[in-house]
Parts: structure tokens; C-alpha cells; sequence
């Protein structure tokens, strides 16, 4: 009985795209995985299914931690970007935030988030008032710390504003990604510059 109160918890918190993502990956891997004890072997599988199997996985995991642990960036459906008027809650899987003295401010990108961030003739704040940066992985949706994070510039995945930097919790993720779509380069945070910005939008 608390093995489903706590699962529904967990749905509750998702939106319903990641609800639909959390089910198919469980049915994944009910279907295709076995387990014995901390060890999970699955089979080969294509990109989509394996991203809805990691997604179950590390919703699973953070569930079993602590059920009230944030398992993704929790936008309110009311928050728009700052840079580009889009309301941000639509587009999970690339929601990134920035906190400026306690108030947070959500973007539909990390393209946006870094518009916002390295522009300071255009979005005018004192950037040593930032309280907190983070970027959602890309396979997990796993908060992460912008300057923690690895970013995959232009691949041929595009995100909600076109082409991206796809932000990785790993770089063996983040090298996987490119092996499969492409992309110029891996950066890590202070890597990116105006210039590599701007060129994402031609």
C-alpha cells in the first residue's frame, strides 16, 4: 500500500508529457529489463525507448531517496521567458532557470538562459546577485547546475527556440548524444560566448 501511495505521489508531481514518458519507461522496463539487486541489465534499444527507460529509472531512484527531492525544474504555468515571451512550463525537457535575489526567472532553453545571462547591455542585473543557475539534463531532466553542466552545440536536435546547447549531467551522455546527432562541439559553461550564442540563431 505505501509503494502506491508513493508512486502516485510522484505522478502527481509530474506534468502530463512527464507522466506519459515516467509510464512508457516503466512499461520499457517491465518488458525488456531484468534486475537483480542494484544491478539492471537492459537490452540495445532505440533512442526514444531509452530515453523514457533513463527517465523512469532516475524518477524511480529519487522517488526510493526522498519522495519530496525535486526530481525536475518545476515551472509555474503562468512564468514566461524572459527573452523571448514563451511560456516555459509547455517545454520540460529544456526548462532552465536563473534565481536573481530570490525571484526566478525560467527559460525555454539554455540558449535563452545564456542570452539572459551573458547580455548585461540588454538584460540589465547585477549578475553577482545570482543566487542559483541550473539547466535540466537532457536524458534524466535531472536539475543540474549550469557551471556544472556540459553543453552539445548544435546538434541536429532543436529545442523550442531552434538550434540549442544541449545541457549533460556526464560527459559520457553528453558524448553519446553527439555520436547519434551531431553537434560541433561539448562546452562546458565558461566555454560559451556571445559569439557562439548569436550563431545559434544565425
Amino acid at each position: 500500500m505505501r509503494l502506491l501511495i508513493t508512486l502516485s505521489l510522484l505522478l502527481s508531481l509530474l506534468s502530463g508529457d512527464d507522466t506519459a514518458l515516467y509510464k512508457k519507461g516503466q512499461k520499457i522496463f517491465n518488458t525488456f529489463c531484468s534486475q537483480d539487486g542494484d544491478k539492471i541489465s537492459c537490452p540495445k534499444m532505440p533512442k526514444s525507448r531509452e530515453e523514457a527507460l533513463n527517465f523512469y529509472l532516475h524518477s524511480s531512484k529519487k522517488e526510493d531517496t526522498s519522495s519530496k527531492e525535486m526530481l525536475y525544474i518545476s515551472v509555474p504555468k503562468d512564468a514566461k521567458c524572459p527573452v523571448c515571451g514563451m511560456f516555459v512550463y509547455k517545454y520540460p525537457k529544456w526548462s532552465s532557470k536563473i534565481v536573481v535575489n530570490g525571484k526566478s526567472y525560467y527559460f525555454d532553453g539554455v540558449k535563452d538562459m545564456m542570452k539572459y545571462y551573458i547580455f548585461d547591455g540588454d538584460f540589465i542585473y547585477n549578475r553577482d546577485d545570482i543566487d542559483e543557475m541550473v539547466v535540466s539534463d537532457y536524458y534524466t531532466l535531472e536539475p543540474i547546475p549550469a557551471k556544472e553542466a556540459l553543453y552539445l552545440y548544435d546538434s541536429n536536435i532543436y529545442g523550442p527556440m531552434g538550434r540549442e546547447l544541449i545541457p549533460f549531467k556526464s560527459e559520457e551522455s553528453a558524448k553519446r548524444f553527439k555520436r547519434d546527432h551531431g553537434g560541433r562541439e561539448i562546452l562546458k559553461f565558461n566555454e560559451i560566448t556571445d559569439t557562439l550564442v548569436m550563431a545559434l540563431d544565425g
